[in-house]
């Protein structure tokens, strides 16, 4: 892209990104190639060290940024200056600002390319039609997978042979959203978990990246995944990610219209929506981000409305993946249509129609009455699913992992008897009837049984009767609104 800028004639460019030593290389290798012959030196200035150039030529007087700026005036012949952090003089000094739009002038048609980077976007509105405002994407795939295999034959040294090239692309489908300078501590760490750099170092190097992405206090890293197996029920959306996962792993030989873009699940609290959207990461191959929206609105983070934009354009680099909104409606709803709840909502309207095609969102919600038409109209995500309480077979399904999860074979349970003192639990309240009766057996030494099972279930009231008109609301809303996740008549 900066070649692209550099052959179209432009003389300054601001490339947005704090990857400094990532853009010297890409600027060395765009001297290289720019002119037929000799290749264009490339010239670094620092408010700390000045001018140098690659070969380590230094211009002394050239601290100050007027004295770089005259430099580059001056100098004769084709030649690429990378001003680095150069957004700080820009914004103290008007001088320096007039002295720029003087250096567009001499620059231009004069092979001498300006490339100003830094961290943050600051461009003076008297010189913002005179420059090429860039961002520099994460590396993709490609240029991850280069650099993993120059890192990994360097630690390696070839004691254990060339680095295995499929555990290089899954180790760069893993780290994608992240800096090459990220991807060489995360790699580091997983070489020091095991040095023989194969698929068992992949946890640790998971974990280096949760570490810097939960960092920003906004997204959330989620590393516990879940297969479909433990999910209780639920078979009906169950086949529909599975028909999914088929279109998802093609997608770059899809359309737009038949590419998957996301789904909704909405339902009675504890019936399994949280685990059903872990669930798709796993089946999807795919890593899993949720967006914090009450850290949004916190105000740590600036303005809500920036904060939710900056999120979703972090999240469109770490693509592919599945980011989860939990609880949807809580955050993002056309409330206070002209206050910032209102421009939120707009621009994730806006965002899932346009996002990246490697971008699955999987959204909750349990108040489904405060979400808007717009939002679960068909065109935002492929579909809605209602999630209601288990049947019967889903709850002895239920059991049975809890048991299992827990290491007790529930194959010495009967739990079809079990079931006829749990009608209208919830998939959580299940598990916390295993949970208390596996508490009980183990304060008394001794193994659980089905008695303990029965006895914590006697006791319990289930959320179905005690909020026994929220549910049927829940259910009366979304007869005709969604798709039920479960087999079965919807009034139960």
């Amino acid at each position: 892209m900066i070649r692209e800028v550099f052959e179209s004639g432009r003389p300054i460019t601001y490339v947005r990104s704090a990857e400094e030593q990532r853009i010297a290389r890409v600027l060395a290798e765009v001297g290289m190639r720019l002119l037929a012959s000799p290749p264009v030196p490339v010239w670094t200035w620092s408010l700390t060290e000045g001018l140098r150039r690659e070969d380590g030529l230094t211009e002394a007087g050239t601290q100050t940024a007027r004295r770089v700026l005259d430099f580059i005036i001056a100098h004769k012949g084709a030649a690429i200056f990378h001003l680095q952090d150069f957004h700080e003089p820009l914004r103290e000094s008007a001088e320096i600002r007039r002295r720029l739009r003087d250096l567009y002038e001499s620059c231009l048609d004069r092979q001498k390319f300006v490339v100003i980077t830094s961290p943050v976007r600051f461009i003076p509105e008297e010189i913002e039609r005179s420059l090429m405002f860039l961002e520099l994407r994460p590396p993709d795939l490609i240029e991850l997978v280069e650099f993993l295999r120059d890192e990994s034959r360097q630690a390696l040294r070839g004691e254990n042979g060339p680095p295995d090239e499929a555990v290089l692309y899954q180790f760069a489908r893993a780290l994608q959203g992240l800096t090459l300078d990220e991807a060489r501590y995360a790699m580091r760490r997983a070489l020091a978990a095991n040095p023989s750099l194969g698929p068992e170092c992949l946890p640790a190097l998971l974990e280096e990246k949760r570490a810097l992405v939960n960092r920003s206090g906004v997204i959330e890293y989620v590393a516990d995944g879940r297969g479909l197996g433990e999910v209780g029920g639920l078979e009906g959306l169950k086949k529909w990610l599975l028909e999914r996962r088929k279109l998802f792993h093609l997608r770059d030989s899809l359309t737009e219209e038949i590419m998957p873009k996301g789904v909704l699940i909405m339902g009675i609290p504890g019936c399994g929506k949280s685990l059903s959207i872990k669930a798709i990461a796993s089946c999807f191959q795919l890593p899993l981000y949720r967006v914090d929206m009450i850290e949004i609105f916190s105000g740590r983070h600036g303005k809500p409305e920036g904060a939710f934009v900056e999120a979703c354009r972090k999240m469109e680099e770490m693509a592919p993946a599945v980011l989860w909104f939990d609880e949807i409606e809580m955050g993002i709803t056309s409330a206070d249509s002209g206050g910032e709840q209102g421009r939120i909502f707009a621009f994730f309207l806006m965002w899932m129609q346009e996002k990246a095609r490697g971008l699955f969102v999987a959204a909750t919600a349990n108040r489904i009455d405060l979400l808007p038409a717009e939002m679960i109209r068909k065109g935002r995500f492929d579909e809605v699913f209602f999630v209601d309480l288990p049947l019967k077979d889903e709850q002895i399904d239920i059991f049975k992992i809890h048991l299992n999860r827990r290491g007790v074979d529930a194959a010495g349970f009967d739990l079809e008897q079990l079931t006829q003192f749990t009608n209208g639990w919830t998939g959580a309240e299940i598990e916390q009837c295993v949970i208390s009766a596996l508490t009980q057996a183990r304060l008394a030494n001794r193994e659980l049984s089905e008695q303990d099972l029965i006895r914590v279930a006697v006791k319990l009231v289930p959320l179905s009767r005690t909020m026994k008109e929220q549910i049927s609301h829940i259910r009366a809303w979304a007869f005709e609104r969604a798709v039920r996740a479960s087999p079965g008549p919807a009034g139960r």
